[in-house]
């Protein structure tokens, strides 16, 4: 054991020779959850210190390495004080803990190198004691001052250059950590940045077709009003025409809709008879029971599948339609 120093403080106030977080921090090579009772002792979680250690069951770890004395749960340990749980949902009233000699004990059936420097202290203390009979840690160069202040001691060789290592291993980590956050962030920001470049190219292409479909739209207005304006010349029909060829000869050139083949009904005998169609469009709207809109679309696919062909106007402006040569 580590001997008692001549300034022992009463047991009621006693104070850790090693700041029990860094002794723990050496010999697991993590900082770990931690219940101080109100007489100095400690008790950790096993399934931090397992986890921390590698061991993958807990439960088989303390039956093969911690005496039962050295564990205990949670609500044994805080009832035998009176002592409340720590609030939060990590700690539960079953969570299996592990005073200091058990925690010690997990540490010596490790193998993972971090906790090769603190097992090489543990064995240096019992070889020294098996020499000189007593292990006693030097005194602090500094030592508190004030009436009843406990007397700080060094923290042993290896067990300080492990928790250097541990830290140095952290703050590379740390390091490693921003410098991967600065490349996810300006990878973020380039990928930001392309978004916004193919958005406005969507929106100059989109801009640029609107553009070309009006174009387009008054190239088509201006080819229909140069049509209506330009006279043709009067269908020659191999043989005179009547209303039923007429209508079988449109049925073979336009896949004819029912809204067509309607206004195709109505103004067929009018050509045939009178040799050409002056009727507004609203008068032929009112007998087909179409709207104008509707009759003007009928009529303009009629002219694009020379069924009819425009031929000057009225007086009054209605376009004149002749029957188309076949």
């Amino acid at each position: 054991m580590i001997e008692p120093s001549m300034h022992q403080p009463d047991p009621r106030t006693q104070q850790d020779a090693l700041d029990v977080g860094d002794f723990v921090y050496a010999a697991t090579g993590a900082r770990v959850r931690r219940l101080t009772m109100p007489d100095g002792t400690h008790w950790f979680p096993a399934v931090d210190v397992c986890k921390q250690l590698g061991h993958t069951n807990s439960r088989q770890a303390l039956s093969d390495h911690v005496p039962e004395e050295h564990r205990e749960i949670i609500e044994t340990v805080t009832g035998a004080y009176g002592l409340s749980i720590p609030a939060g949902r990590e700690w539960r009233r079953d969570l299996n803990l592990i005073d200091l000699q058990g925690l010690i004990l997990l540490v010596s059936a490790c193998t993972k190198a971090e906790c090769a420097p603190f097992k090489q202290w543990v064995a240096q203390v019992i070889e020294t004691i098996q020499r000189e009979g007593s292990y006693t840690l030097e005194e602090a160069e500094v030592q508190p001052t004030g009436p009843g202040t406990p007397v700080a001691y060094a923290m042993p060789e290896q067990v300080a250059e492990a928790i250097v290592r541990l830290e140095e291993r952290n703050l590379q980590a740390d390091e490693q950590h921003a410098v991967a956050q600065h490349k996810s962030l300006a990878l973020q920001q380039d990928t930001l940045e392309t978004q916004r470049t193919m958005l406005e190219t969507q929106r100059a292409t989109l801009a640029a077709q609107q553009a070309i479909a009006q174009a387009m739209e008054r190239i088509a207005n201006r080819l229909d009003t140069l049509a209506l304006d330009r006279p043709a010349p009067a269908p020659e029909f191999s043989t005179q025409p009547t209303t039923e060829s007429v209508l079988a000869d449109w049925r073979k050139r336009l896949s004819v809709t029912e809204d067509v083949w309607t206004v195709a009904v109505v103004i067929a005998p009018v050509l045939v008879e009178e040799g050409e169609l002056r009727q507004p469009l609203e008068a032929i709207a009112a007998r087909t029971g179409l709207s104008v809109h509707r009759v003007n679309e009928c009529m303009r696919m009629l002219r694009k599948h020379a069924c009819i062909h425009p031929q000057g106007a009225t007086v009054e402006g209605a376009p004149v339609y002749v029957l188309s040569p076949r």
